[in-house]
């Protein structure tokens, strides 16, 4: 038969998520049948509390028994579904977290590849060249601002004694000038020219020579 019309098409293969789904339907199908069981026994327990003991409350009793013995296999099989799913679950998590370990390798990988092209680009020589002319340019920077800040001052090997000489010639200098202008016109020069507006008559020469000593 096979040959004539080949193998039946195989079905994808169950998953651990396929499969916890599966079980996780037989739980409720289980829970679902337990209740009904405890709906029942609950009837039966009402029923013998109204009844006086006798054959009939004990026959009911031994039906109560055998549903109760009957909801503890349910019980036992879904703790036995339940169990199942646990450990799949577990697995789960240990394929997931595997999985995300895969990952992170395969990118570490990746980005190992990605510094290993980057770093050998870089030319350590060519960088401490650099770095070595950065630091003397820092160096020639340092003496042009120190010398551009240096202070113009007097040489130490000027005598004081020739300056104050010279500074009281100056001041006879001065002083001759003066009086020598005033001789001359009566007047000094830097009040020949003009005469303020709110002055109504020049001044007297004997007032300026006073003025002026």
């Amino acid at each position: 038969m096979n040959r004539l019309f080949g193998s039946a098409p195989k079905g994808p293969k169950p998953t651990l998520n396929s499969a916890i789904s599966n079980i996780d339907t037989r739980i409720s199908s289980v829970d679902v049948k337990i209740a009904s069981i405890n709906a029942e026994l609950q009837t039966y327990q009402t029923k013998m509390t109204k009844m006086r003991d006798g054959p009939g409350k004990t026959a009911l009793k031994q039906k109560a028994l055998k549903v109760l013995q009957r909801r503890k296999q349910y019980e036992s099989q879904r703790d036995q579904l339940q169990s199942q799913v646990w450990n799949m679950e577990q697995a789960q998590t240990l394929q997931d977290n595997l999985a995300g370990v895969m990952t992170t390798v395969d990118a570490m990988k990746t980005t190992q590849k990605e510094l290993r092209k980057q770093y050998g680009k870089v030319d350590l020589d060519k960088i401490e060249r650099m770095q070595d002319e950065m630091a003397d340019l820092l160096d020639v920077g340092n003496e042009i601002q120190e010398t551009l800040s240096r202070g113009y001052e007097v040489p130490d090997d000027v005598d004081e004694a020739e300056l104050d000489a010279e500074l009281e010639m100056l001041g006879a200098e001065m002083e001759s000038e003066g009086m020598g202008a005033i001789d001359a016109g009566g007047v000094p020069d830097f009040m020949r020219d003009e005469v303020p507006e709110f002055i109504d008559e020049p001044p007297e020469a004997s007032k300026v020579q006073e003025a002026a000593r």
